[in-house]
């Protein structure tokens, strides 16, 4: 068997005595029952995922996929496919946004060259599993081939296991690849049946010429190419990217091995829809962070049946809402673990 077929068979339904064992407990604590609205029903979701009646999440990490898109030359981005190599040297810099927003919430970030289209320098906090130099323009060939797609979810699924034997407990996906709205957008409308135009937003902030322009490349792309709605590879190899695939890795990683994902924005969000494709057990693992302004994002929710914990306006990508996610999962895990029960504060519970 190979690797994705051992691991998505490996997905187990959740622990359904620890989740009983931490509904019980946030029953006791001293707050009238569901008065702390989700943050209850997601720590009961974390012991389910970890088997673990009161979880706790200490060693959080983001990985961040990075990779270019041949689409890119069609000039459906603001900005230019340098970018994303550039992005990527910042990220190691310590200077981006998801930088900042890992050392908030304490999560290590863990950068990986999935497919970007130079050769990046050396350094130890880059993983280089460097598929090819970028995929190639789906409006005019498959983006890569049914193989490559495979391998990309595997290598997501090796990165995720390295950093769970090291102790990392809970995993935030993040992305960078100039073109991936795109990529996500075709993933999104062929997997969810959507129209391109409902699933299809500014990305980096296109013009409305710009944005006409991408819709009715990816409309031709998905025409030409007719990927199979019920096939993540096949979606994957004909309209994905190379990060994208291994972000679904990730993702089938950690649910393998029992360890919550957070998801971050669209991009992401495209990932889980491979991925749950592929696995559809892997659906309970998932902890949506939030509403991405892109158009797209409602329909993933929509077809996975996740709703997400916050709405902030945010389109960045790179993990940013992922890791903030995590931050309101730790503390869900702490109000369960932390707080006194009634009887162990000697408060009256009125009955």
């Amino acid at each position: 068997m190979s690797l994705l077929a051992i691991t998505t068979a490996a997905i187990r339904p959740l622990d359904r005595t620890a989740m009983a064992a931490a509904r019980a407990r946030q029953d006791q604590l001293t707050k009238p029952q569901g008065s702390l609205g989700r943050l209850e029903a997601l720590s009961i979701q974390i012991a389910g995922i970890t088997g673990t009646p009161r979880p706790c999440l200490r060693a959080p990490a983001v990985v961040v996929m990075a990779a270019d898109h041949g689409i890119a030359r069609q000039k459906v981005s603001a900005y230019p496919a340098e970018v994303t190599s550039q992005m990527v040297l910042n990220f190691l810099a310590g200077g981006a946004a998801i930088n900042v927003l890992a050392r908030h919430v304490g999560a290590r970030v863990v950068t990986v060259d999935m497919g970007v289209a130079v050769d990046m320098p050396p350094h130890p906090g880059l993983r280089i599993h460097k598929l090819a130099p970028g995929t190639a323009d789906f409006t005019h060939e498959p983006a890569m081939s049914r193989t490559t797609a495979q391998l990309a979810l595997e290598t997501g699924i090796a990165v995720a296991s390295d950093l769970i034997d090291v102790g990392v407990d809970v995993i935030a996906t993040g992305d960078m690849g100039i073109g991936n709205t795109s990529a996500s957008s075709a993933i999104v409308a062929a997997i969810t049946g959507r129209t391109v135009a409902e699933v299809t937003g500014r990305g980096t902030g296109v013009d409305d010429a710009g944005l006409e322009r991408k819709i009715a490349l990816i409309a031709q792309a998905l025409a030409r190419h007719r990927p199979d709605s019920t096939d993540g590879l096949d979606v994957l190899a004909k309209v994905g990217g190379f990060e994208i695939g291994g972000l679904a890795g990730v993702m089938l990683g950690a649910a393998a091995r029992r360890v919550p994902v957070v998801v971050d924005g669209f991009i992401s969000g495209a990932a889980a829809l491979i991925a749950c494709t592929l696995a559809p057990s892997l659906q309970p693992y998932l902890i949506a962070a939030h509403r991405s302004v892109e158009r797209g994002h409602q329909a993933v929710f929509a077809h996975l049946d996740l709703e997400p914990l916050f709405d902030l306006g945010m389109r960045l990508g790179e993990g940013t809402g992922a890791v903030l996610g995590i931050s309101l999962c730790q503390a869900a895990c702490k109000i369960l673990d932390e707080m006194m029960t009634f009887a162990e504060a000697g408060v009256a519970t009125g009955s």
